[in-house]
């Protein structure tokens, strides 16, 4: 068995958006801010007020930016590694808890579909980090796997929701 197949590797979820492939990749790049969900689960600065951002093309950054207790921190919890507008986004993610060397991948793709984009973000790599690692939560494979789909399943909600109000606005 291989790292890439391990159970409890990796997650896979998608959502689908009613615009071009071309702009679901520009709201889920540009307006990261916007759709990302907030509070503990989701942000570094918990419940104090972030700011997220997304720095365009390959060797970008994924981070947080928040007051922290001496003042305003950063936190990179990605790197950009293939940036194709349109058509694919991928990063190494790193969590406030990984040591040094650890890492996962989280790639999305953007699919034409009918009147609109099937957005689709897996993220693997999980089985790189030992059993007791703090990210898991005391959770191993499926059980861990679901976790992280629950996650990654809410942000695309978030995304979808996003996308549905400009178009109502």
């Amino acid at each position: 068995m291989t790292a890439q197949t391990a159970p409890g590797d990796q997650a896979v979820v998608s959502v689908f958006v009613r615009v071009s492939p071309d702009d679901a990749f520009e709201v889920f790049t540009s307006e990261i801010e916007l759709w990302w969900r907030t509070g503990p689960a989701y942000r570094i600065a918990g419940k104090r007020r972030g700011r997220l951002s997304l720095e365009a093309g390959v060797g970008g950054r994924l981070f947080e930016t928040f007051e922290g207790a001496h003042g305003e921190r950063t936190f990179v919890f990605g790197t950009i590694t293939v940036w194709e507008p349109g058509a694919r986004l991928s990063f190494v993610w790193r969590g406030v808890n990984f040591a040094e060397g650890e890492s996962t991948t989280v790639d999305v793709t953007f699919t034409a579909q009918n009147d609109g984009t099937l957005v689709r973000v897996r993220h693997s790599g999980w089985s790189s980090l030992p059993e007791d690692h703090p990210a898991r939560h005391g959770l191993v494979a499926a059980p861990f796997a679901r976790m992280i789909g629950l996650f990654w399943g809410s942000l695309m909600t978030g995304l979808r929701e996003h996308i549905e109000s400009l178009a109502s606005s």
